[in-house]
């Protein structure tokens, strides 16, 4: 009855929601959002500046987080750089002489308060009087002595010497008025800051600080906010308001010492704010979105920009001339999975429609990626991770993925459905490990390690059991896996502007699917059919195997030889990363052997197979019980040692050094554990298995619509609403991941044909396309330098 109830109900949902109905929700969604961030930005404005200098909240202890972009934490290296050769003042206080220690530790953390001389010129005023004023005007009239970054900032001192009176405040705002104009001046040419006072914590003040209140602190910054911002009359003022230390200081100020400066992990929030709003729009930063321009348009850009707007025009034209002869060939839905079939007697499709209606779809796609994560028109935050924002979505997920579960078609060893399930909840842990930033939590990342490895073992399992069954070394199917791996990854090389690289994943599995197809493609080509008339043929296969073990060990241990094979010219231009390939080498050598030990399982397991030594029906154990008794106990030990080691993991470079050996214990462990029980391998979790089918797109997918800024934060669809925000950015997510999935395989079906010498043809046109890829590429990378 159960069951029944759940498979009535399971209709009764399909019936009203498809995914194709999904789609158009998360259409309408992003159609919805745009305008609204639109008219944000042109009430509020679209300067991040402003946000960034004045408003923000903690994440956490000591995380601060702008609104609506992202805030990069320099290096000391980035820091010097980008300071090389300016001239930056701070002139007030000691709150900003405390600024100042703290802006200057971001270059030189050795420095010590007091007996060091720096580059950066601390100016003691600790009033805003005529002796600020003659230092501020001797700038206006010196050129060379001008600083490049002025940081000034007083009133706690006019507080406590004139103890509070209202006379104080009056003069102040005197005194402020006469130097507007020479700042206003400055501000011309140079930045200029006004540091609006922090407030203080009055239980702790000193009794001859007594005087110095809230209240007061409130005056003397609207004092200083009016006069400052009215200093010119038709314009907005040159001189931007220093308010965030202000946010900063009412959620910190009670961890100070004296109840008036700030606890330094503040002081030191607030320089690192300053040092972004300054340098960020120098040495631009990925992971520091504030205060930065929206990229130029490439030349390659453009053209892709007006190859898809023509394929948008061209659909249209053509839906528009048959639009009645295909009034008729609606798409049924089947009310089992949600998922569109054609109808059986429609009028055929031509090859011209569907290629139109991919790139169009494909385009309005694209778009979208560029409004995400190029255009600044949605917001962006920096990750923060935290235990419960990794645990409690992992937990979440298992739980659905166990209730959506059905029974197998076939119950062999890693069949289709439980693969597809292996790939779906490896691929959601992924994700939101990156959402979550758990990157920063060792234990974390070397089970990770493990899933990306055990991705690379399917890739190795897969590919081998296919060549090695079938004998199918033909152009067809290696073009057709190419162009299935690669496709959105050259869209989005074109449309994002980055490298083949970046998306590093990819080039892994593509080379590695291109070592697996020459291992076995090369003379002698030995093949299940032949083996199976003479052992001789299982040795020489093993054989293959050894020598492509010594070949990776080679390439493993001899660096200089990698590098050198791939920065030659044009593998360089696929695989340099940043002018070098030594993200790729890391890459590739961190999982060295588990393509080759998914190999040498598939071997094994068919080999066995084929010798009757497996029991592979439904319900019936792998091997007899005695045997999968022993060999549950010693996979679930195996399992539990390995968890137990990468979580007591100290050493990151250490730990990544004895990944590639000791992954597959853990990798083997689970294939045991989820197949030797007859009914662990009779049944698999539909949930899973859904998004394993789009597991490749989903990775790729996340770098620009579901995380931010090439990966490094989080897409903000929905500002003030964390939850809301993930709930929303991720259905919109996982619709475009599916429809791109969708649109990659009709484009193979049309571009790559099993005509040979179609195919050919269909190749040069491909090669040429490259060629002219890669040469207005060269051009591109010579005019920026």
């Amino acid at each position: 009855m159960a069951a029944l109830a759940y498979n009535l109900g399971k209709r009764e949902i399909n019936h009203y929601f498809s995914v194709r109905s999904a789609k158009v929700l998360a259409l309408v969604a992003v159609l919805l959002l745009a305008a609204c961030h639109l008219a944000s930005r042109r009430y509020r404005g679209n300067d991040s500046c402003e946000y960034l200098l004045s408003s923000g909240r903690f994440l956490g202890e000591k995380v601060w987080q702008p609104h609506s972009c992202m805030m990069h934490k320099y290096k000391i290296s980035e820091a010097k750089n980008c300071l090389v050769d300016k001239h930056i003042a701070f002139i007030g206080d000691s709150r900003i002489r405390q600024l100042f220690y703290s802006f200057v530790k971001i270059i030189n953390p050795q420095f010590k308060e007091e007996g060091n001389k720096v580059k950066l010129d601390f100016l003691w005023h600790p009033e805003v009087n005529g002796s600020m004023k003659q230092c501020i005007k001797v700038w206006t009239e010196d050129s060379i002595a001008k600083p490049h970054v002025i940081v000034a900032g007083a009133a706690t001192w006019s507080i406590k010497i004139h103890n509070g009176s209202s006379e104080a405040l009056s003069q102040y705002k005197m005194n402020i008025t006469s130097i507007a104009p020479l700042l206003e001046k400055l501000a011309k040419t140079s930045d200029v800051y006004w540091v609006l006072q922090d407030p203080v914590y009055e239980d702790l003040l000193s009794e001859n600080r007594k005087m110095i209140t809230n209240e007061k602190i409130d005056a003397y910054n609207e004092a200083a906010v009016s006069i400052l911002n009215s200093s010119t009359r038709n314009s907005k003022s040159n001189v931007k308001m220093f308010s965030v230390s202000k946010l900063i200081a009412q959620e910190t100020i009670m961890e100070s010492l004296d109840g008036l400066h700030l606890p330094e992990s503040s002081r030191e929030t607030t320089a690192m704010i300053l040092m972004n709003v300054y340098c960020n729009k120098i040495l631009k930063p990925v992971d520091g979105s504030c205060c930065q321009p929206r990229p130029p348009v490439t030349l390659i850009q453009k053209l892709a920009a007006c190859f898809f707007t023509l394929s948008i025009i061209g659909y249209l034209i053509f839906y528009i001339i048959h639009r009645n002869a295909h009034r008729k060939n609606k798409p049924c839905t089947d009310l089992e999975s949600g998922e569109e079939k054609k109808n059986i007697i429609n009028t055929p499709v031509s090859s011209l429609e569907i290629l139109l209606q991919s790139f169009c779809k494909l385009g309005l796609i694209m778009a979208y990626f560029y409004m995400c994560d190029r255009a600044n028109l949605f917001m962006k935050e920096n990750k923060f991770y935290t235990h419960s924002s990794f645990f409690i979505p992992i937990i979440y997920i298992l739980v659905l993925g166990v209730f959506y579960n059905e029974n197998t078609k076939e119950t062999k060893v890693l069949n289709r459905e439980q693969t597809d399930e292996w790939k779906g909840w490896m691929q959601l842990v992924i994700l939101i490990y990156h959402i979550s930033g758990a990157s920063t939590f060792l234990p974390v990342y070397m089970h990770i390690r493990v899933l990306v490895a055990a991705y690379l073992f399917q890739t190795g399992y897969g590919h081998f059991s296919y060549f090695w069954i079938k004998g199918d070394f033909g152009i067809h199917r290696v073009c057709q896996v190419l162009f299935r791996l690669n496709f959105l990854v050259v869209v989005l090389c074109i449309v994002m502007d980055r490298p083949y690289q970046f998306y590093y994943f990819v080039p892994l599995v593509t080379v590695w699917f291109m070592v697996i197809y020459v291992t076995l493609a090369l003379w002698p080509q030995i093949i299940q059919k032949k083996a199976n008339g003479n052992c001789f043929w299982h040795f020489g296969l093993l054989l293959k195997l050894g020598f492509l073990l010594l070949f990776i060990c080679f390439l493993a241990y001899s660096q200089g030889a990698f590098e050198k094979i791939f920065s030659l010219w044009p593998l360089s231009k696929c695989f340099e990363l940043k002018g070098n390939v030594y993200e790729w080498w890391f890459r590739w050598r961190l999982d060295r052997y588990v393509v080759f030990h998914g190999m040498l399982f598939a071997f094994i397991y068919l080999a066995l197979q084929k010798r009757q030594i497996l029991s592979e029906g439904k319900g019936e154990p792998l091997f007899s019980n005695k045997i999968s008794n022993f060999l549950l106990f010693i996979s679930v030990v195996s399992f539990l040692t390995y968890s137990i080691w990468a979580s007591s993991c100290k050493n990151k470079a250490e730990c990544n050094e004895l990944h590639p050996s000791v992954s597959v214990v853990q990798i083997l462990a689970f294939i045991l554990i989820r197949n030797i029980p007859g009914y662990a391998r009779s049944v698999y979790s539909s949930f899973f298995a859904w998004f394993g089918k789009i597991s490749l797109e989903l990775f790729i997918c996340q770098y620009h619509i579901w995380l931010a800024a090439d990966t490094r934060g989080i897409l903000v669809l929905i500002p003030g609403n964390p939850m809301l925000n993930i709930i929303v950015s991720t259905f919109i997510f996982v619709c475009v991941a599916h429809e791109i999935s969708q649109i990659t395989n009709d484009l193979a079906q049309i571009i790559i044909p099993k005509d040979n010498s179609s195919l050919l043809k269909r190749l040069a046109c491909i090669a040429a396309f490259f060629c002219g890829l890669l040469i207005l590429s060269s051009i591109q990378d010579k005019s920026k330098h």
